[in-house]
Parts: C-alpha cells; structure tokens; sequence
C-alpha cells in the first residue's frame, strides 16, 4: 500500500452532475473512468457522495474506494452543495493492493460466525485484545477499555473440549476457524463458548481472530422457544426484540469498533477533522446500541414471566464495579466520580447483572448532567431492612412536578438535550421493584439531584 496523500484535490461538479472543474488529478482518475470535462461524472462512487449532498442540501463527507489501473484508491469524498453545483474536495488518496477472493470470503465468514453471537471479541496476531463489545462490560461487570492490548486469556480461562483437545489450539496453529471453544469468562466465572474465524492481513498474512461469545445458560431451548410469542400487555412479540438485537447489534458493533480506530489513528496519522468525524461516529453508534439495549431490555421486563434470580449480593462492591465502567466517560467530560463511601460491605438480596444495570444507569445518568468540574458522589449505607446506594449529582435538578414523571416510559425532564431514549429509568426501577426493592428521587432546581436505589437487607 502507498503512503497517504493529504493534498486536497479539487473539483465542480454543476446542478446537472458534470463535471466542470477538476484539478490534475482528479481529472485524470475521471478519463481513466471513461469521462471527461463537461460529461457526467465517471466514477460512480464519487458523482454518489456528490448526489446526496445535493439531495440533503448539506456537506457530506464518505471514505470510498475505487477502482483504478493500478488497484484501488481509497479516498476521502467532501461534497459540498452551492449554488453553482456541488463543490469537490478529495484528500487521503491511497494506492493499495486490488480486491483478494480469500480476504473476502473470509469477512463473510466472520459476519456468519457473529450473526448468532452475545457478544464479539477481535485480537491481533499474538492474540491479545483489540475488541470487546461495548455491552459485555455491563452485562457481566467488566470494563472492556482496560483488556486493550491484554492477552485473551486475560478475559477467558480457555477448557478442553470431550477428547481432551482445545479447539482454538488447532485454529491458531492452521490458521482457520474454531468453534465449540469451551470457556470461563473471568470476572463473573460465566460458561460461555468461544467461536472465531481468523483476520488476514493485506498480504493474506495472519493477523488475528474476529470471535463470537456465547453464553451458556441454564435455560432449555423448548422455553426459549416458547419466549417469542409471548406479547406484553400492549407491547410488541417478543420476536421484535430478539430479532432487533440480531439485525443491529453486530453491524452496529463493528461500525463503532471501526470509527474508534480511525480515531485512535490505528493505521497511522489522519487529518484532525476526519479524526473528529470519527469520533462522532463513534458515538452515535453508542447511542444506537443503547436504544437497542433499553428496547431488548424493555420486551423482557414488560413480559408476564419476566422475574429475577435472587441471590446473596455486595451492593457496595456493585457500586464500586459500576463507578469502575463509567470512569472513562466521566474523565472525559470533566466530571470527577467520588466513590469513597462505598467501601463498606452493603449485603443485599438481588440479582448481581440486574443490580449492576441499574447502577450504571444511575451514575451513568449523574454523569451526563454534571457539569464540567462536577462531582458524582456515590456511598452506601442500611436504612432499617433496606440496603441502599445513593447517587447524588451537581446538576441543575429536577423540579417536584417532574420527579415521578422521569419514571415513565419514554419520559424525559427535557427532550431537548442530548441523552438517552427515556427508557433507562423506567427499566430500572421496574428492575429495582422485581427484585424487591426501589428507586426514589429527592432534587430541586440547581441543587441537583439524589437517586436512591434499595434492595432488601441481607442480615
């Protein structure tokens, strides 16, 4: 692959989609293509951002590769719409090696492997991590930022198969795919199983395994089955959600995988506002795959059978995992998460990912409408039979009148600022209740807000 040219190379392409200017360069790609000046544009992936630009009135910018005599040019598209047409503005040309059959094939299989997957896992050559999805933390209490670069055995102890074998042993050592890999995920001791195909570098070299994680639990696949055609009062099937998760989740997790490396510049240094587009991306595809999470969770709670596990729980070691998922989110917007009080031990009758969900709901929430130097302030303690934390904020408070309505569904204090779905506390005080416990809220305008999450005292 050739070096990366950021060069702006420029161009007009008029209301009629000729092209009327063009520097050398993209001149020359265009009569390669088969036009020329004063003719359509020629190559289609281009005259493609220039039409929705101009289709949605605003500047749109895309990554696209096409094709040329020498291979392929990855190229960076800006199409800005003016009165005189669309304005053309290509940086980032790079020359790389033509399309290979196997590398192909191998993406495909990779996205067949996943389709079916929990959760995915990606590594490099040497098998340390490069990819956890964003939501394994939460479900099991792990924060995925911190195994970057650690070894995959760091997040699972890997077993031997019925004959005694390891299935991802034989993978490695052959360099092709695994499947029916037994093994403990490490921070919650979770059976899962492991399967993975491997990544081809752009010589065909190996370059590490794209992996699926499926949890193994306890429910049989007759009950499963039955879970679908079961419709909440006033809801949708089951099906929608189950099918919603296995549509979204996977493409939608390797969108976001992919525009953090771009914005990590992973594959070496790119002009800041493609850096910065990326980001945004990025956090557009969370946002995304928390709405499908709050609607997942939303079809299981509002089902007539939906119950928790109850069982013997810390909520102060809860608290302390929870404050441990949210640290970067809240390093990055200024905000200091003080969890000095949860120290002691709370014991609690919960269950442990229910009770972790609503906790990072809670902080997670404290977090977004704290202003920037603010202070989340976390601590637990026992009120009679009840064990509690309590989440309290620096921000601008909920008024008495808005207090109970936060709890409803799809309910938000105001809409107009950046946040979640308006599902995250309804879900979790529904969770909270389910487990014989609660949420209450005790705010006024600009003095912030305390969130108080109960569950029954282990004595």
């Amino acid at each position: 692959m050739s070096e990366v040219d950021f060069a702006a190379v420029r161009g007009l392409i008029d209301p009629d989609g000729r092209l009327r200017e063009a520097d050398t360069r993209l001149d020359e790609l265009n009569v390669r293509a088969g036009g020329a000046i004063g003719q359509s544009v020629a190559v289609p992936q281009i005259a493609s951002v220039a039409r929705l630009a101009k289709r949605l009135g605003i500047p749109v910018t895309r990554a696209v590769i096409a094709g040329d005599a020498d291979g392929d040019l990855e190229l960076w598209v800006k199409a800005d719409p003016t009165s005189d047409g669309v304005q053309l503005e290509i940086t980032g040309w790079q020359l790389r090696t033509a399309w290979i059959p196997g590398v192909s094939a191998g993406n495909r299989d990779g996205d067949f492997v996943r389709s079916k997957a929990d959760w995915l896992w990606e590594t490099d050559a040497a098998l340390r991590l490069t990819y956890v999805s964003a939501g394994a933390g939460t479900r099991h209490g792990f924060d995925p930022t911190a195994l970057m670069g650690q070894p995959l055995t760091g997040l699972f102890a890997l077993g031997e198969d019925g004959e005694g074998a390891f299935p991802i042993l034989n993978g490695l050592a052959k360099r092709q795919r695994f499947e029916d890999q037994r093994a403990i995920l490490r921070p919650t001791g979770q059976d899962v199983r492991l399967t993975a195909t491997p990544r081809t570098d752009r010589m065909g070299g190996f370059a590490g395994f794209i992996g699926a994680v499926h949890v193994l639990a306890s429910v049989v696949p007759s009950e499963r089955q039955a879970e679908p055609d079961i419709v909440p009062s006033g809801g949708l099937p089951g099906s929608f959600a189950v099918r919603l998760d296995a549509a979204l989740r996977t493409p939608l997790g390797r969108i976001i995988a992919n525009a953090d490396s771009i914005n990590a510049q992973s594959e070496g240094p790119l002009r800041q506002d493609y850096v910065d587009y990326a980001a945004d991306i990025a956090s557009a595809g969370r946002h995304l795959m928390g709405l499908i999470d709050d609607l997942v969770d939303l079809q299981a709670i509002e089902r007539p059978d939906f119950a928790v596990t109850t069982e013997a729980i810390d909520l102060g070691d809860v608290a302390r995992r929870a404050a441990g998922l949210l640290a970067v989110r809240a390093s990055a917007s200024l905000v200091s998460i003080d969890r000095s009080e949860t120290d002691d031990v709370a014991p609690a009758h919960g269950e442990f990912r229910r009770a972790l969900q609503v906790l990072v709901n809670l902080i997670g929430n404290a977090v977004r409408y704290s202003p920037a130097g603010g202070i989340v302030r976390i601590h637990t303690e026992r009120a009679g039979e009840a064990a509690m934390v309590i989440v309290a904020d620096q921000g601008k408070g909920i008024a008495i009148q808005d207090q109970e309505r936060i709890f409803d569904k799809f309910e938000r204090v105001d809409p107009g600022e950046p946040g979640g779905s308006g599902l995250g506390l309804y879900i979790a005080r529904r969770l909270a209740r389910a487990m014989g416990g609660d949420i209450t809220v005790d705010s006024a305008p600009g003095d912030g807000a305390r969130f108080v999450f109960t569950l029954p005292y282990q004595g």
